[in-house]
């Protein structure tokens, strides 16, 4: 049997991978997974970091490691892509919807312990039949809609008659409740975050007991970011908290939560110098997520991308005096789609490369 070869890169200068490159300080993402787990390692409410930050198994598992209960994802794809890898609870913080995908659904849940978000009976009756047929049990959690204005239930009576119904069917099981403070993670004051972050997710708070007063039980309220970890996921009644890009960090997040430090990074290549005071790097928007602006440059804050990137090019203007073919690191302002752009990720310590891990979730969609 052929055995295969360990990566040629490793252990040699990061310089000399090729670009561009995704890449991770190894030191500082464990120092990321350290702060955040011992923040919650004697709180009520415990972590279930969000796979969609880096999309990678050797993370995830690393997470786990650090006293994580589970991990969240966004697709189905991606919870097939972490039972494949071992992962036996994993949340879809989600709705899983369509014929074929109930039916993976179905039949992952006879690999792993699946948790499903679900807002409308009919998403449940459809999961329901196909457990039934295959044999197996899927975990719900009713969505609760505090303000997201996306998907979710009203809090309060919308959610207890739904609830209601979901208790009278074979094939699913009601776990809890699902919150999603997101249309506040961004509000850049932090005790301004906090208070109105709080607000919402109270109306969670108080949906759980309502139904419990009504002798339905909620085991627990799951939700929260990076950027609420220490206020919603520190109320009483929120027990899990979904916080996904404290592990890798990026340039928006950075700014929300400043404690733990920006271990991603892309390096890149300059590969023409039009003029004097222009240089022009080997990236795009098919390799780094710009929705929240440009990159940074690591090293040069004053140095910028202006606010246009093309699809394989990322012009600097007013850059050093770079010479053709010299590196550039920079900086993501969304890790999240930075990760799905990439394949890989170069994991790198004290100047060398220490391991290469893939990205097994990138493209990951259905």
């Amino acid at each position: 049997m052929k055995v295969a070869s360990q990566d040629q890169r490793i252990g040699r200068p990061l310089a000399e991978v090729d670009t561009p490159a995704l890449l991770l300080d190894r030191a500082a993402c464990d120092r990321n997974l350290a702060r955040m787990a011992e923040f919650f390692r004697d709180r009520p409410a415990k972590l279930r970091p969000h796979f969609k930050n880096h999309k990678c198994v050797t993370l995830a598992k690393r997470q786990l490691a650090a006293g994580a209960i589970g991990i969240t994802c966004a697709k189905l794809a991606e919870a097939e892509v972490l039972a494949a890898g071992g992962i036996g609870d994993i949340l879809i913080a989600n709705q899983v919807v369509g014929p074929q995908k109930v039916a993976r659904l179905a039949r992952l849940s006879r690999e792993a312990k699946l948790i499903v978000a679900v807002d409308h009976i009919e998403q449940v009756e459809a999961i329901a039949a196909a457990a039934r047929e295959s044999g197996s049990q899927v975990h719900l959690l009713i969505e609760v809609d505090i303000g997201m204005g996306r998907c979710g239930v009203a809090p309060g009576e919308a959610a207890y008659e739904l609830a209601k119904q979901i208790t009278r069917i074979e094939g699913v099981r009601l776990a809890g409740l699902q919150a999603y403070e997101g249309h506040l993670v961004n509000v850049l004051d932090r005790a301004e975050r906090g208070e109105r972050a709080r607000a919402a997710m109270q109306q969670a708070v108080d949906t759980r007991t309502l139904l419990e007063s009504r002798g339905i039980a909620i085991e627990c309220i799951s939700g929260c970011s990076s950027a609420t970890y220490d206020s919603t996921g520190t109320m009483p009644g929120v027990t899990e908290v979904q916080a996904g890009t404290y592990a890798t960090m990026d340039r928006q997040y950075q700014r929300l939560a400043p404690e733990f430090e920006i271990a991603l990074g892309i390096q890149v290549r300059v590969i023409s110098r039009p003029t004097a005071d222009k240089a022009v790097l080997d990236i795009g928007v098919k390799g780094a997520g710009c929705e929240f602006g440009v990159p940074a440059i690591r090293g040069y804050p004053d140095v910028e991308i202006p606010s246009f990137m093309s699809e394989e090019h990322a012009v600097v203007k007013n850059c050093p005096a770079w010479r053709i073919g010299e590196l550039v690191e920079l900086i993501p302002t969304h890790a999240c789609t930075t990760c799905n752009l990439h394949r890989e990720i170069v994991v790198h310590e004290e100047g060398l490369v220490a391991e290469v891990w893939p990205i097994e979730g990138s493209g990951k969609l259905t």
